[in-house]
């Protein structure tokens, strides 16, 4: 116990000097690491011996096995007596630990929800969780749950994460090394108006996610290697410990706290909810005199909206000073050139445009052309940048005024009129303007649409 407690002073500093944790700096006061912490969570899963002294720890899980964590109550006496008898709510999130992907998140969760059709990255084992209550999970978020609590009793919530590390690095020769997720628990307690918008404390780990029994083996793995190093060696890596202590970090920085419209619950269907790409287009340049809020409002409606996190405080100013490289290590070379081009004002040719109508109308329209001249059909253009299934289906949902969620799957109508799964491979085969009728029908085996392209 004593090596745990030294432990987790170690490398309680590192975790806060993460970039997503530190953004500038911490928010945390720098004698955090000696005090007591409100509340403690601890994961019910061992950690590496891999791992040096001086680092944060690394955990090992299987794709789809359940994990207890504890919610602990750590208050002194009198500490936070506003909380006595009350419920907090804490949500949980399975995010990236690696900055190249914290800011790719975006079209990383896309990518993996068109893969991975109505499953989840996160989710609770709600029969074996103890004292969690009204548990809800959003359907347009994967990687994050949410519930209520009360910290003077027994709380245990049992997570199940089912995307694995490899599903997100670059494909290369000679195998593929995962890549690292967080875990992050943030609690709040109720203002004034009974909203859990009070933030209390924040805390996570790192972890890596495996195939089923693959984190059994990667444990094993690592146990041998390190009994055959030298003592001397071995002094420079920690042992491994029985459960992960999270430790402490600053909040999670996403404007979701303060939403109070109340979150799907697990049985919510997806129906009701709102297209998030239904933002008009708006070619205006974005001013030096723009406040905060304008450049927010600037990025939503130049198809930004994956950035507006990180440039939350940006004022026009401050985006315009921006350099390309600024940009382009920020946001990746696509999407960087794009924003600093537009950023600038230059007008970017879209790398592919598809012109739709729908079926219903072509048909309407045929019908008055025999009493008129010329082709009197209606079509809209679609304007496509990264040449994915992915991004036709949140144009194709903007076009209908639906959620992406709804449309299951796009096929393209192949000889002898067989129909052909759209890939990212056959759009990048497409020309550069493409024409197509749009046949739409209700699919058999869920509420989604399937979508022809004729």
């Amino acid at each position: 116990k004593k090596k745990k407690a030294a432990s987790v002073q170690h490398f309680n500093l590192d975790v806060l000097a993460l970039p997503i944790f530190k953004q500038e700096e911490s928010n945390l006061p720098p004698e955090s690491e000696n005090k007591i912490l409100p509340f403690q969570y601890v994961l019910c899963a061992a950690t590496s011996p891999a791992v040096k002294l001086h680092d944060e720890t690394l955990t090992y899980l299987n794709q789809g096995q359940s994990y207890e964590i504890r919610m602990l109550d750590n208050r002194k006496m009198g500490e936070l007596p506003e909380i006595d008898g009350k419920m907090v709510k804490s949500i949980i999130r399975v995010v990236f630990h690696d900055r190249r992907l914290q800011y790719t998140e975006h079209q990383q969760l896309e990518g993996w929800r068109w893969n991975r059709p109505g499953d989840r990255i996160l989710d609770l084992d709600i029969p074996m969780s103890v004292g969690v209550v009204d548990p809800r999970a959003n359907p347009t978020q994967l990687n994050t749950v949410e519930f209520l609590w009360d910290p003077s009793k027994r709380t245990s919530v049992f997570i199940q994460v089912h995307c694995i590390s490899t599903e997100f690095t670059m494909r290369k020769h000679g195998g593929e090394k995962g890549v690292p997720f967080r875990i992050q628990i943030d609690t709040f307690k109720e203002n004034e108006a009974g909203e859990y918008t009070e933030h209390l404390h924040s805390a996570s780990c790192q972890f890596k996610v495996f195939k089923p029994k693959g984190a059994d083996r990667k444990q094993k793995t690592d146990r041998e290697k390190m009994e055959k190093r030298a003592p001397q060696e071995k002094e420079k890596y920690q042992p491994s410990y029985e459960t992960t202590i999270l430790t402490e970090c600053s909040p999670w920085p996403e404007i979701t706290y303060v939403n109070n419209s109340p979150s799907p619950s697990f049985n919510s269907s997806h129906n009701s909810l709102f297209c998030p790409f239904s933002l008009p287009p708006n070619k205006q340049n974005l001013l030096p005199t723009a406040t905060p809020q304008e450049a927010q409002q600037w990025l939503h409606r130049n198809r930004f909206s994956p950035f507006c996190r990180l440039f939350s405080n940006f004022s026009g100013a401050d985006l315009l000073k921006l350099t390309r490289e600024d940009v382009i290590q920020i946001c990746g070379p696509a999407d960087g050139i794009r924003l600093f081009n537009a950023l600038k004002g230059r007008v970017v040719r879209p790398r592919l445009t598809i012109y739709v109508c729908q079926e219903s109308q072509q048909q309407t329209r045929e019908q008055h052309q025999k009493h008129e001249n010329g082709d009197g059909s209606m079509y809209h253009a679609i304007y496509l940048d990264e040449l994915t299934a992915v991004e036709l289906t949140e144009k194709l949902a903007q076009l209908f005024s639906i959620s992406p969620r709804q449309i299951s799957q796009i096929f393209k109508q192949g000889p002898t009129g067989i129909h052909v799964l759209v890939s990212d491979e056959m759009i990048q085969n497409f020309q550069d303007e493409m024409c197509f009728v749009l046949d739409t029908m209700k699919a058999e085996t869920n509420d989604g649409y399937h979508i022809i392209l004729k």
